[in-house]
């Protein structure tokens, strides 16, 4: 690892070590006193959230048994879909295109509605080539924030159901989701958009700026009938504006990763240098990291958060060095014939190829895990240029399910769910019925738990199974090999566990990519959600049994490892045989 790369982890541990406990804990109070309104900033966000009450005709004070809070997330997902939809569709009738974009195919649009919706934030498209100005803002920005607050508000509730005892009901789920903008995402992500546009992002409704190259000497264009050069005139650039700070700041912050441009944060207008790349890192680690705490907060218990974080950490530490490291060492191939595969701007070596000179390997290796880990889907370089082990660290991170940390929200939801079955293996070990937090985990909690574990890989690998077999899918990739196998493996990871990032090669824009993978989005986002509040809502009837010696603790570095442990078995034992035919065989024959 490069000096560089070395200093940048170093300096992102220490700024999320700094910031995750203040963060947890505000969260904890917005969540914890969402009945009575005592909360930090009530003075300022009482009203407002006031208005929207009553406007939404929700009342604040009556909460919600588990179906009723999951009908609500559905249909305000369902109605968000059919707006995001019909956006796309009509955006060249509407307002504020000063690119004269028009609408989209009908499956195109399906794809991209859901996939905002859905937190996924995959696009088949270039952003800046086929989204109008407020398609980006009324559509997907504000996606950007509500897909992100409904996987808060999800959480949340699971955590309640755990926590509380002989009750019926999980919150609100108006409520939840109002706070989680109001009084999380918003305020943070204004601060966040003014950081960026202070640095060089851009911020405006413009269409396209003409400016005058640098270099206006003439451009050899050919040859003439004699063999004499022919040349033209440089001709004038034409630089793509829009509100891009607003959305980046969310994109990553709610770890969402749709780019306003095809580059995303490769992009210097969204990320103009390598503190605002910093920065983004950060964001996308913080509220996922942060969530640990909040969860030792509300289940009166810091060290039950200190578990869930020291696996997740764990993880998100281990994908980073070894992305880092992959990037760093290069192509063998290249290596063994002594080419030097440094850029001549950084001399960092190793493999360069889809990467920005302003960042390196280094720092595209530690935001490839990081935002493969969190499922944010945002990039610096380019996936399908990664190494061989590269990619396969970031396809796997996926694969293990939205643990390291995992997204806003269902990251810890992911990590509770892999508790509960990690105490449930436990419970057979010693020979009693399993307990997590005194509640007794019993036969109808483990069936919700294995509907959750198998809804994203069933997902991932049937519709990967059916891809590499039709023909029409199979003409598309780069190669018909091991890597052109990694590109389906990775591209349908990506969308069965909502991340969004791409190896980018392949055909995405068909009507069989956009129509499955849009079904994979669907599958990897309510088929987990659904359980997950389901749970909540069977363990939050239940009242807690108390400790005694037969108790397996659950706030231990014994549990840390178990935990660590029955994730990685489960992914390995569900994944390693494509992982194998894929990234693997790709990597050995190096």
């Amino acid at each position: 690892m490069s000096a560089t790369g070395l200093l940048q982890m170093l300096l992102l541990v220490a700024l999320l070590g700094v910031s995750m406990g203040p963060m947890g804990r505000y969260m904890a109070k917005v969540y914890g006193s969402e009945a009575d309104g005592k909360a930090p900033g009530d003075r300022l966000f009482l009203k407002v959230e006031g208005a929207i009450y009553r406007l939404l005709r929700v009342d604040p004070k009556r909460e919600q048994r588990w179906n009723v809070y999951a009908m609500a997330m559905l249909a305000f997902s369902l109605v968000s879909v059919l707006f995001l939809y019909a956006l796309i569709r009509l955006q060249g009738s509407l307002p504020l295109n000063p690119t004269g974009r028009v609408g989209t195919t009908p499956w195109g649009a399906f794809n991209a509605s859901v996939s905002f919706v859905t937190n996924t934030n995959w696009q088949w498209f270039s952003g800046e080539q086929a989204i109008s100005h407020l398609t980006q803002m009324l559509g997907f920005t504000v996606q950007n924030f509500v897909s992100a607050a409904v996987g808060m508000a999800v959480a949340v509730a699971l955590v309640r159901g755990i926590v509380r005892r002989g009750q019926k009901t999980l919150g609100n789920f108006w409520v939840d989701l109002v706070r989680t903008i109001t009084r999380i995402l918003l305020p943070m992500s204004f601060v966040v958009a003014i950081i960026l546009v202070s640095q060089g992002a851009i911020q405006n409704l413009h269409g396209y700026t003409s400016v005058k190259p640098l270099d206006q000497t003439v451009a050899v264009t050919g040859t003439d009938a004699n063999g004499a050069a022919t040349s033209t005139p440089v001709t004038d650039q034409l630089l793509p504006g829009g509100p891009v700070a607003s959305q980046s700041a969310i994109k990553q912050l709610g770890t969402n990763g749709g780019g306003f441009y095809n580059a995303n944060s490769a992009h210097p207008y969204e990320s103009p240098n390598g503190w605002t790349n910093l920065l983004e890192n950060y964001l996308l680690l913080l509220i996922p990291i942060s969530m640990t705490v909040t969860f030792g907060v509300l289940a009166g218990s810091k060290r039950q958060g200190h578990v869930l974080l020291a696996v997740m950490a764990t993880f998100w530490l281990l994908f980073s060095l070894g992305a880092v490291f992959a990037e760093q060492s290069g192509n063998p191939r290249l290596n063994a014939i002594g080419v030097d595969q440094s850029s001549s701007a950084t001399q960092t070596g190793g493999n360069m190829e889809g990467k920005d000179i302003r960042f390196g390997p280094s720092t595209c290796g530690l935001f490839a895990a990081s935002t493969t880990g969190t499922s944010t889907g945002a990039v610096d370089c380019m996936h399908d240029s990664l190494t061989p082990a590269g990619g396969g660290f970031t396809m796997v991170h996926m694969m293990l399910g939205e643990v390291s940390p995992g997204g806003v929200g269902v990251g810890l939801a992911g990590m509770l769910i892999n508790a509960l079955m990690a105490v449930f293996i436990a419970g057979l070990m010693v020979g009693r019925t399993p307990e997590y937090l005194g509640k007794k985990i019993q036969a109808a909690e483990m069936k919700l738990v294995v509907l959750y574990i198998v809804a994203m890989p069933l997902a991932l690998l049937a519709f990967a199974a059916a891809t590499v077999v039709l023909r029409t899918a199979v003409a598309s990739l780069q190669t018909a090999d091991a890597h052109g196998l990694s590109e389906v493996l990775y591209n349908f990871a990506s969308a069965a566990n909502n991340n969004g990032s791409a190896f980018a090669f392949a055909n995405t824009s068909s009507p069989w990519y956009t129509i499955t993978m849009g079904i994979a989005m669907l599958v990897g986002r309510f088929f987990l959600i659904i359980p997950v509040l389901a749970l909540g809502g069977s363990l939050v009837r239940k009242q807690k049994v108390p400790v005694t010696s037969g108790t397996f603790p659950t706030d231990t570095a014994l549990f840390s490892g178990l935990l660590f442990g029955v994730i990685v078995i489960i992914a390995g034992l569900t994944f390693f045989p494509a992982l194998a035919l894929g990234p693997i065989v790709e990597h050995l024959s190096l």
